[in-house]
């Protein structure tokens, strides 16, 4: 059996980032076994969003990358990261830092948004942060939750607008194909 080894060689950038909460094993914010990452502060704020406490700005709790990352390479059986909210873009480079450790360490990254896919084509081009992040996605639920529009039903996501994209090809191509994982 290969297991899986964490570089050690390369420090990881030690910046602060604003933390809801983590989860260090998921079954159902993504494809396999995952560490999940909430991050604080939302712009969207949707009607019975299930973290309305991830809304403020100020909420929640600072950590840095350096030992968000520590903390994933403590489980050796973790297959992917997902960044949920909040709004992940929000932390554009800082999730970038760790989503570029996991994807070399061959971990999947799977980023939640309230944007759409051609919201945030639109601002990678006057963020860079947002470009960051999409860069090292693989996959992305796009799109607000909407209560109207909820089902129970769905696989990794609350309302049927939203869509579970393939953007492994990102910036190379814009092109992103709706996929069910």
């Amino acid at each position: 059996m290969l297991k899986r080894s964490f570089s050690t060689d390369t420090p990881i950038e030690d910046i602060p980032i604003r933390l809801f909460g983590v989860v260090r094993e998921s079954i159902v914010d993504g494809p396999r076994l995952r560490y999940v990452i909430f991050t604080q502060g939302c712009p969207h704020k949707c009607f019975n969003c299930h973290n309305p406490e991830s809304h403020s700005y100020g909420g929640g709790k600072l950590t840095t990358t350096a030992k968000l990352w520590a903390d994933i390479r403590k489980n050796p059986m973790i297959k992917g990261i997902t960044f949920s909210g909040g709004e992940p873009f929000l932390w554009g480079h800082e999730l970038a830092v760790i989503a570029k450790k996991a994807s070399d360490a061959g971990l999947d990254i799977m980023t939640y948004s309230g944007f759409t896919y051609e919201q945030l084509l639109k601002k990678c081009e006057t963020e860079p942060s947002v470009k960051e992040l999409l860069s090292y996605t693989n996959y992305l639920v796009d799109g607000r939750y909407i209560d109207s529009m909820r089902d129970l039903n769905l696989k990794f996501r609350g309302s049927t607008n939203q869509r579970i994209l393939d953007v492994t090809c990102y910036p190379n191509s814009t092109e992103a194909s709706e996929i069910e994982l």
